[in-house]
């Protein structure tokens, strides 16, 4: 697993059962300042489901990404 792969995971895995904003994950992650152009994070999550299961990551659409109980 990548170095930010494995920092969005546990990013996720801190706020397990919450919903974590795409704005949060890309500023404690990539130190970005939100970019709605960027789909960096949209890649990242993609390559963690491809490993770990497309079920692990729930996208909270028009709020971000969740880990855990829905």
């Amino acid at each position: 697993m990548a170095e930010r792969e494995f920092l969005l995971l546990q990013e996720l895995m801190r706020k397990a059962g919450t919903t974590v904003s795409k704005e949060r994950l890309l500023n404690s992650v990539w130190g970005y300042l939100f970019d709605p152009g960027t789909n960096v994070l949209d890649v990242y999550v993609r390559r963690l489901r491809a490993k770990l299961g497309s079920e692990l990551i729930q996208t909270v659409r028009g709020e971000g990404y969740r880990v855990g109980s829905s």
